[in-house]
């Protein structure tokens, strides 16, 4: 990958602009951990990743973002406390972009707490020592994995629905996680087929055309089906489909997707009376 980068700018350069992506990402889940209220919109929808965090966090003692992160390394959890962590860092950094705040497309606005999140799990739970080699390569592969689906399919909600977004975060963070864990490139590559295989078909319906509901939580979902993709793969679970034939898989169900399914706001879940009543309150409100 990073030979591949080179042809373009110098390693050091390519290594600074990761370190300075990840820097965005990780104020940007700070942020979220740390901002109670609504989200804008009219929807009213409550933020919840500052509720939950308040509720697990242990006793830790910061300056900024940058130091929170290094306090975060010493927390200890259980395999079921571990999950809620991924998840409020997930819903952190979408919270941050429905609030238009600073984020980084990873590899869109509305899929942009997977990989942020898996990242953090994996600095703060897998291997507290790592350091920016680890975050280099994490968000190298990821990136490589993001192109490969822009290239032969989409990222695009508008174009594949849901599957496109949180299919590909998830499909990147997986890959990405299962590398640094120590997993050969197919290991990578069956991780990656196996995330986006369990999204495939997901509909993109944001409720009154906002990137809040049912989008902020997806994230979550995204993520903790990222860490299990990884960690199924380096057991030696295999999945039966190449990663290349489940990208274009994704490109052909995308197709066959109602434009209603397809970021309109127009079915799934804003079709229901509740999204349809919703919609309406917040026209007339406007």
């Amino acid at each position: 990958v990073m030979a591949n980068e080179a042809t373009l700018a110098s390693a050091a350069q390519v290594r600074r602009k990761l370190l300075a992506i990840w820097d965005v990402m990780l104020q940007s889940i700070y942020t979220g951990c740390h901002t109670l209220g609504e989200l804008p919109g009219g929807l009213h929808v409550k933020r919840r990743a500052a509720y939950v965090y308040d509720r697990i966090k242990p006793y830790l003692i910061y300056q900024d973002y940058r130091d929170w992160a290094v306090q975060l390394r010493r927390v200890r959890a259980d395999a079921q406390n571990i999950f809620t962590w991924v998840s409020t860092f997930a819903i952190a950094v979408n919270e941050v972009n429905a609030s238009l705040g600073r984020i980084v497309t990873a590899p869109t606005n509305g899929s942009s707490g997977v990989i942020p999140a898996v990242l953090l799990y994996y600095l703060t739970f897998v291997d507290p020592k790592a350091g920016e080699e680890e975050i280099v390569e994490f968000l190298s592969v990821a990136g490589e994995i993001g192109s490969i689906f822009k290239k032969e399919a989409t990222i695009s909600a508008a174009q594949g629905g849901c599957q496109a977004e949180i299919g590909v975060s998830s499909a990147m963070a997986a890959a990405a996680l299962c590398h640094l864990k120590g997993g050969a490139p197919e290991q990578c590559a069956a991780a990656a087929a196996m995330a986006l295989g369990n999204l495939l078909g997901l509909v993109c319906d944001p409720v009154a055309g906002l990137v809040e509901v049912p989008c902020v939580k997806r994230n979550v979902v995204g993520a903790v089906n990222a860490v299990s993709c990884a960690n199924m793969a380096l057991a030696g679970v295999d999945y039966a489909i190449p990663c290349d034939e489940v990208i274009d898989a994704m490109g052909r169900v995308g197709s066959l997707l109602s434009p209603d399914l397809r970021e309109t706001g127009q079915g799934g879940l804003a079709a229901t009376p509740t999204g349809i009543r919703i919609a309406e309150q917040l026209a007339e409100e406007t």
